[in-house]
């Protein structure tokens, strides 16, 4: 994240989590195995060995969420992406809910990331069509990805205008 003031300490975000906390009840009222990580950190990163964004959490969570989707009987191909408007500030925010219909298996990503900051990785996604979330332990070089097909999904359509036009 920036070096301003951390928006994993705004009400913006906190009102993110505790939605992923509900989300996360209803999927496992309905028997579904569902796990809500809570970011350390969100960065965007540009490596040759990845591009996208870097969700850091905790070892232990990390951990399970690398158990689940490690598993043979575990493939998450689904996602819903609930995404919180701007209202004209550079700092975005949504929910990821990464899903295995087959195994009634859900992973809940909040992320936050500064459009200014991002910019450059939002737009190589949408050209490539292609959004990575790297989430990672905090203190191991290793991470699970999960891919999304619609990077537009993480941005307002201004945004995408925006960029189109200039």
């Amino acid at each position: 994240m920036n070096d301003g003031p951390n928006p994993t300490a705004t009400p913006e975000w906190e009102e993110l989590i505790a939605d992923a906390g509900e989300i996360a009840a209803e999927y496992r009222e309905n028997g579904w195995d569902a796990v809500v990580l809570e970011p350390i950190d969100v960065t965007p990163v540009e490596q040759s060995d990845r591009t996208g964004l870097d969700v850091t959490i905790a070892e232990s969570a990390y951990d399970r969420v690398a158990d689940l989707v490690g598993s043979d009987d575990v493939s998450f191909g689904d996602a819903e992406v609930y995404y919180r408007p701007a209202e004209g500030e550079d700092q975005r925010f949504a929910l990821v809910v990464e899903r295995d219909e087959r195994s009634e298996s859900a992973v809940l990503v909040p992320v936050t990331y500064a459009l200014s900051e991002s910019r450059a990785v939002f737009e190589r996604a949408l050209h490539e069509e292609e959004l990575h979330i790297h989430v990672r332990p905090e203190v191991a070089d290793e991470w699970v990805i999960f891919s999304h097909d619609d990077p537009s999904l993480f941005l307002e359509e201004s945004d995408v205008r925006e960029w189109a036009d200039g």
